[in-house]
């Protein structure tokens, strides 16, 4: 039986939707507030998934900055699944998404008739049903990394230069470091698996967010983060599904400046 939670992202209104599936052919607009992506041969024959991700704050019909909605579609990219993206406005919650997501949070996917929250759940569905390429991340490994989001939030938020969050934050980046030295160039060795998938959105947020308000960038010294971020923001399905720059600097400014 699957456990129903939410990962802390809220939604509101339609606004785009956009169908997906593995390596895009080409990208037509076929009507206002609809663009359709017409991709590669493989799954094609399938319906799409429905996802409801947010929406961005600076440029309607772009898909907005929450990591946890691009784990569920990098997740798709990378399974070549269709998927047909409703855009959804976090400020603006109508009666119709509040009916699929009753606290209002993305991503949300519906399987068989039925609207699944909470990323975790959603990617271990999407590995169960579309097996094709396995992303599945051996249990010793899945936890490699966990710790550096949390640890850049606290760096990110903190207005102490002295209070040792920097440090803390670090040596998490050193750890996994020292990983992706001995086992990469991803977590799980030459193939991409799903705590990359998890932790990329992440590593994503922490580049723009310290470059923008801290002018702080990864130390050369850590030179196989740096080289796994690179690796990870090159590849097709990151690029299709990443925020812009801008959203992602409008959504930590009330963290860093509250």
């Amino acid at each position: 039986m699957i456990s129903l939670r939410f990962q802390p992202c809220t939604a509101g209104v339609l606004s785009a939707s956009v169908s997906r599936a593995g390596f895009i052919k080409r990208c037509d607009s076929t009507k206002p507030g609809r663009t359709v992506r017409r991709i590669g041969t493989m799954a094609m024959a399938a319906s799409p998934l429905e996802i409801c991700v947010k929406e961005s704050i600076t440029t309607p019909n772009k898909l907005g900055d929450c990591p946890f909605c691009q784990r569920v579609l990098l997740t798709m990219e990378e399974k070549h699944v269709p998927y047909d993206m409703k855009m959804v406005d976090l400020s603006n919650k109508p009666e119709w998404f509040l009916k699929i997501s009753q606290e209002g949070k993305v991503p949300v996917v519906k399987f068989d008739e039925k609207w699944v929250p909470d990323s975790d759940v959603i990617t271990q569905a999407l590995e169960d049903k579309f097996p094709e390429p396995p992303l599945a991340t051996p249990p010793e490994k899945a936890s490699v990394g966990s710790k550096i989001f949390s640890t850049f939030i606290g760096f990110l938020k903190s207005k102490d230069s002295g209070d040792g969050t920097e440090q803390v934050f670090l040596d998490e980046l050193s750890t996994f470091n020292d990983h992706i030295k001995e086992n990469g160039p991803f977590i799980n060795g030459e193939k991409i698996s799903a705590a990359d998938l998890s932790l990329a959105p992440k590593l994503y947020h922490m580049k723009i967010a310290l470059g923008h308000y801290k002018n702080w960038s990864v130390p050369d010294s850590l030179s196989f983060v740096i080289s796994y971020m690179e690796n990870v923001f090159s590849r097709e399905s990151f690029v299709n599904t990443q925020a812009q720059t801008e959203d992602v600097i409008a959504g930590w400014r009330p963290k860093v400046m509250g």
